[in-house]
């Protein structure tokens, strides 16, 4: 009976953990809908409206995210990758925080691991934001130097 509680412990920890580096990208978008439909709702638009109002806050906040991190290059795209980044890291030392908690005595060795899992939770958020936003398509503006003619070539040219 104890070898399945520790398992089923194990299991239920690494869960938890799946579903923080899963869910991480969303931490921006969930904090904004839903400080959105809070306004909504202390505003006097209902339950109703204040789901509808967090929910589209929330997916245009994730679409405007995907979109500039798409459209964009390097200096602009570090600072959108850094602005879903950190909210995923904060929930990250939280989440690891408190699991860690639930593990081990020792405080300096809690604030270890919550470290390591902010770092690890934000770094999880920018590369899932880099593979959810399609990459652009460069090659009409791609050119090349031949050197046998001294000309440059570009496609569409």
């Amino acid at each position: 009976m104890l070898a399945t509680g520790i398992v089923l412990s194990i299991l239920g920890l690494g869960f938890f953990c799946w579903l923080l580096f899963t869910l991480a990208i969303y931490a921006l978008p969930t904090f904004a809908g839903l400080a959105a439909g809070l306004a909504a709702f202390h505003s006097g638009a209902g339950v109703l409206g204040a789901i509808t109002v967090g929910l589209l806050v929330g997916g245009a906040i994730l679409a405007l995210g995907q979109f500039v991190f798409a459209a964009t290059r390097m200096p602009l795209r570090a600072i959108v990758g850094l602005v879903y980044g950190v909210p995923a890291a904060i929930a990250g030392y939280q989440v690891s925080l408190t699991l860690a908690g639930l593990t081990m005595p020792g405080s300096i060795w809690q604030a270890a691991f919550a470290v390591i899992g902010a770092v690890v939770s934000g770094c999880t958020a920018f590369s899932r934001l880099a593979l959810l936003a399609t990459p652009p398509d460069w090659r009409d503006t791609v050119s090349a130097y031949s050197p046998a003619s001294g000309r440059l070539h570009g496609q569409g040219r």
